[in-house]
């Protein structure tokens, strides 16, 4: 589909026409970091994914790569690629994007999943060292499987699976890789945050290092007016990656929740 600067590939599976899951990938991830869930849901769901600028695919899309452009992008994949309602399912930076497409309100839009996103409001620790540092965890297969042994994951990944998001983390452009950790995850998104009307589900993992739960909890949930969280234990940040059974649960569960609301 024709996006700003070029083209963008969607993937879309499942029945169409009926409650639609579009996905939107962390910093670092690719249209198949949400594969194990995918193939978790029933075969009829529709769901639909990509590659968001600068990553995989779409690395050749030009920049800029800040927050509201990703938005944009989001947006413009809704509507080629969604015949009617859908739900946002967004992971960490694709979390953040998710809650500014919530903002605008559009039309269809049932709720969001939101899997340790980045919150509304920049942490503490997303201090100018810290935003230094973070873009550099990709710069080598090296530096990715350090920052996946020590900072994103608390469950071992198969070595397809590790491999796969080794790959991912380094196929993207040098502008894309560093806008998200110098600029757009400390972007404060506070008052487009509190637009949003829809029901809002969050998954946080027990252990993770980058959206631990108590962040979630001061940084997001008082500024989404419907968010509730749960906490998944045992996991980390890679939530699609690490408990893809259990993610795929909740967004069945969502949808049940939204579809049964609508229906009153």
């Amino acid at each position: 589909m024709a996006v700003a600067g070029g083209s963008l590939e969607a993937r879309i599976e499942g029945e169409r026409g009926g409650h639609t899951l579009v996905f939107a990938h962390y910093w670092g991830g690719s249209a198949r970091t949400w594969d194990e869930v995918v193939r978790r849901l029933p075969p009829e769901q529709a769901t639909v994914r990509f590659d968001q600028r600068g990553w995989s695919t779409s690395r050749e899309l030009p920049g800029p790569y800040h927050l509201d452009q990703l938005a944009d992008d989001l947006l413009r994949v809704v509507e080629e690629c969604v015949a009617g309602p859908f739900v946002l399912v967004g992971h960490s930076m694709g979390g953040k994007v998710s809650q500014l497409v919530a903002a605008r309100r559009p039309a269809g839009l049932l709720g969001a999943v939101l899997l340790a996103p980045a919150p509304a409001l920049p942490a503490a620790a997303v201090t100018e060292q810290y935003r230094q540092d973070l873009s550099h965890a990709y710069d080598s297969p090296a530096s990715v499987g350090h920052a996946l042994d020590h900072v994103l994951t608390a469950v071992a990944m198969p070595q397809a699976v590790r491999d796969a998001v080794v790959r991912d983390s380094l196929a993207t452009s040098g502008d894309a890789r560093t806008e998200w950790p110098l600029r757009g995850i400390a972007q404060d998104i506070t008052k487009e945050a509190r637009r949003i009307e829809t029901p809002v589900a969050v998954l946080a993992g027990e252990h993770d290092k980058v959206e631990p739960p108590t962040v979630l909890r001061e940084c997001l949930l008082p500024y989404v007016p419907h968010a509730t969280m749960t906490t998944v234990p045992g996991v980390g940040h890679l939530l699609p990656l690490e408990a893809p059974e259990t993610v795929a649960i909740a967004l069945g569960d969502f949808l049940t929740t939204v579809q049964a609301a609508t229906s009153e």
